[in-house]
Parts: structure tokens; C-alpha cells; sequence
């Protein structure tokens, strides 16, 4: 920031500094010019011709200058185009010239031309210069007057030196105010490094402290961020503790079996093991799922997700009809993998314990903040007061199929990790078991 604030201020400085010299600079001349016109208008209009067709002034010039021996205010009357020297008569040099005559440019002007001339040693001339026929002659006359430009070089110089020390001194001062500014405008984020400190050294969780109101969105994201990880965190102790809780008893099952020596220790650890396998499996799925969750906002597709496991569950199910319809643009704020695990279930268990015939209808209940699934089969149903307790871990109704009683379980929970909700009703088409399945809409 204050190197881009110095180079600009530079840039402009200079750019300004510039400017404002060359016209200063113009201006100056521009007036020296004017009074050289202003004394040459008045040379034409007091030369008159005499006899032998020499010109004189009828008054002499107003400027003491004029008179004095090289006084660097000059005038000259010669013939126009003729060579200049003191022994023409009919050149009349002023006194200030002394022994030295002007050389003129040759022109065809009719107006005043205004030059610098390098003639004299030491001194830079501005001449005005312009062709003149007086009265009773018909000579073109060549009337000048030229003045050392030693006087308008140091309003120049006057000029120019103090542009610079004052062009310097803003652009000082310019930088102090950046630097300043600099300072004083970062100055709520090193408060908030402190702020951050404070929290790893004194164990708060929160960023407290009374800041700017500039700084207070960051300050909000950082307190949500840090409620964020301490809620995953907190998630994270108490997957660990169920899981922990989960496989106490088991393990102590085969412990105890294993220590008496009991005759069907291989049945009570396959059957304990089982149970250890479904308590891993549900709480990985949580795990994974609150993971995921972490990283960022989802858009998943539901048609997509629904078409890709209709036709896994194909496979294993051929003799099955699928049927999905509704909405193919709805998208819900999801991770791919876990909408795959849960549609995954749902369609697999309707297929598994259905009659045949499984329906599923993306976005049934058109809504702006929810996307409604449904997926219906044709089997027995569930009791309806069989449908709160079969979200249980391990709970089946049909033990007579292979399975591991987590489905519903695990839909239930990665749901609800997503702000989601399940719940099951009867099917009004297919008289069977209707899930309902809500996710927020990406």
C-alpha cells in the first residue's frame, strides 16, 4: 500500500510539477514578449524620415535604458534584408548598443516575430523584430528591440526553485499522511492478532474485545468460524465416547466368554463381533459425514445421485422396477458421497423389502428452502407405531434378510448432520412404505 501510494504520488508530482513549471514558464515569457511589443509599437510611432531619406525619432524612448552604454535594453532602425554595420547611415542603433549592432532574421512577416538570439557573449537576447514603411519613404524598414533575457531567466530560475521545494515539501508531507493513514487504518487488525493471541493463551473461545465497526464482519466470520471447530470438535469427543460405550460391552462379552472357557466362545465373538462391525460402520458414516460438511457448501444434484445408485441397485435387484421422476434441476446443500449413502439406503431397503416395485419422486413438495424426496415401495409397510423405534441401531423388522439394521440409522443421522429430516408414512400409490426424506436446497 505505501509503496503503490509512493509511486503514484510520485507520478502525479511530477506530472503536475511539469505542467505547472511550463506554463508558469510561459507566462513569464509572454509578458517579457508584451513589453518588448509595447516598446517596439512605440519605436514605429516616434520614427519619422528627414532628408536623405535617414530615419530619427521625433522623441526619444521612455526607458533610461535605452541610453545607457550596453545596458541590455536595446532598439535598431535598419533597411529591411540590408547587411548591418556602424558605418550605414541609415541604420540608427540606439546609444545602449554602442559599438554593436543587432543581426536580424530575414522575414516576410508583417506581424511582430518574437526570437532568442545568442549574439552577444555572455548574454541571451529576446528580440521582437517587425517590417515597417514609414511616411515619405519607400524603404521597408526592419524595427527591433531586444532586452537580456538575464532578467526573465532568473524569474525562470526564482520560479523553478521554488516549485521544487514545494512540490517536495507536499509530496513529504504526502507520505507522512500515507504512512499515518497506513498505520492508523491497519491498526484494528494487529488488535485483532492480539485478540487471537488472548484467545491461545487465556483458553476463551470468543473474540470479545471492542473493535472498530470496519473490522466487526471479520471479527463475526472469526467467532462463527471458531464456534464452528469448537462444535466439531465437541461432535468429534462424542463420536469417540459413543463409539467407545458402544464397543465396552461387547468386548466384555467375549472377554468373559473367553476367560470361563465357554463351550460356544466362536458363536459369541462372530455374534459380538457383528455387533462391534454395525457400531463402527454407523459412527464412521457420521464421522465422514460431519467431515465433509466442514469443507464447504455443496450443490449436489438429486437426479444425478438418484440414477447413479438406481442403477447399482439394479444389479443386485434385476427383478425390481424403478421408476424416478420429479424435478431434474433440484440441487440440495449435500456432499455427493453422502447423498449417495442415503438415497443408497433408502432405495436399496425399499428394493430389498418391497414387492417389486420401487418409486422415487425428487422435489415432491416444491418448497424454497427445502427439497422433499420421496421413495415408496410396494411391500408391507411398517406399523405405524413400529416407525420411531426402527431408526434404532441395529433395529430390523425382517430379520430373515441379510443386513446389519443401520439404514435408517445412518439416513437419519448424516441427514440431520445436513440440517435434513427423514420420517416414514404409508404409500397412497403403492400401499406400501413411504420415506420421506427433507434436505435444504443448495
Amino acid at each position: 500500500m505505501i509503496a503503490i501510494s509512493a509511486v503514484w504520488i510520485m507520478v502525479l508530482l511530477l506530472g503536475g510539477g511539469l505542467t505547472l513549471d511550463r506554463t508558469l514558464t510561459n507566462l513569464v515569457e509572454q509578458n517579457f514578449d508584451t513589453q518588448l511589443n509595447n516598446n517596439l509599437t512605440a519605436l514605429i510611432a516616434s520614427a519619422e524620415i528627414q532628408e536623405g531619406n535617414q530615419v530619427w525619432l521625433i522623441r526619444p524612448m521612455g526607458d533610461q535604458r535605452f541610453l545607457e552604454p550596453n545596458s541590455g535594453l536595446y532598439y535598431q532602425i535598419s533597411p529591411a534584408g540590408e547587411t548591418v554595420s556602424l558605418e550605414n547611415e541609415t541604420v540608427l542603433p540606439s546609444r545602449s548598443l554602442w559599438d554593436q549592432t543587432l543581426q536580424l532574421r530575414r522575414s516576410d512577416r508583417v506581424d511582430v516575430l518574437n526570437y532568442d538570439s545568442a549574439q552577444f557573449d555572455g548574454s541571451s537576447l529576446r528580440i521582437a523584430q517587425r517590417d515597417a514603411t514609414l511616411p515619405g519613404s519607400d524603404t521597408l524598414w526592419t524595427f527591433a528591440v531586444a532586452q537580456s533575457r538575464d532578467e526573465i531567466d532568473e524569474q525562470i530560475d526564482r520560479i523553478q526553485r521554488i516549485l521544487v521545494i514545494s512540490f517536495v515539501i507536499l509530496g513529504l508531507g504526502l507520505m507522512v499522511l500515507v504512512l499515518l493513514q497506513s498505520y492508523v487504518g491497519l491498526r484494528p487488525l494487529r488488535r485483532i492478532q492480539g485478540a487471537i493471541q488472548h484467545i491461545r493463551t487465556s483458553g476463551s473461545n470468543r473474540v470479545t474485545d471492542p473493535l472498530p465497526l470496519e473490522v466487526q464482519p471479520l471479527v463475526q466470520e472469526l467467532n462463527m468460524l471458531l464456534e464452528h471447530s469448537e462444535r466439531q470438535a465437541e461432535e468429534a469427543r462424542t463420536h469417540a465416547g459413543n463409539l467407545a460405550h458402544a464397543l465396552k460391552t461387547p468386548l466384555t462379552v467375549v472377554n468373559n466368554a473367553a476367560t470361563a472357557h465357554a463351550p460356544d466362545l466362536a458363536d459369541t465373538v462372530i455374534r459380538e463381533a457383528r455387533t462391534m462391525r454395525r457400531h463402527v460402520d454407523h459412527h464412521l458414516a457420521r464421522a465422514r459425514a460431519v467431515g465433509r460438511r466442514a469443507v464447504g457448501h455443496a450443490q449436489t444434484p438429486v437426479r444425478e445421485s438418484a440414477e447413479a445408485v438406481r442403477r447399482a441397485v439394479e444389479r443386485l435387484y434385476p427383478d425390481v422396477r424403478f421408476d424416478i421422476d420429479g424435478s431434474s434441476d433440484a440441487k440440495v446443500a449435500i456432499e455427493r458421497q453422502d447423498l449417495d449413502e442415503i438415497v443408497g439406503n433408502l432405495i436399496e431397503n425399499a428394493a430389498k423389502y418391497g414387492g417389486g416395485s420401487v418409486f422415487v419422486t425428487i422435489d415432491a413438495e416444491p418448497d424454497n428452502q427445502r427439497c422433499v424426496i420421496w421413495v415408496e415401495d410396494d411391500g408391507m409397510g411398517i406399523p405405524e407405531e413400529k416407525r420411531v423405534e426402527i431408526f434404532d441401531r441395529g433395529a430390523r423388522l425382517d430379520t430373515g434378510k441379510p443386513g446389519t439394521g443401520l439404514g435408517l440409522a445412518i439416513v437419519r443421522d448424516v441427514a440431520e448432520i445436513y440440517n435434513g429430516s427423514v420420517d416414514l408414512a404409508e404409500s397412497e400409490d403403492l400401499g406400501g412404505l413411504l420415506v420421506r426424506l427433507s434436505l435444504p436446497r443448495a
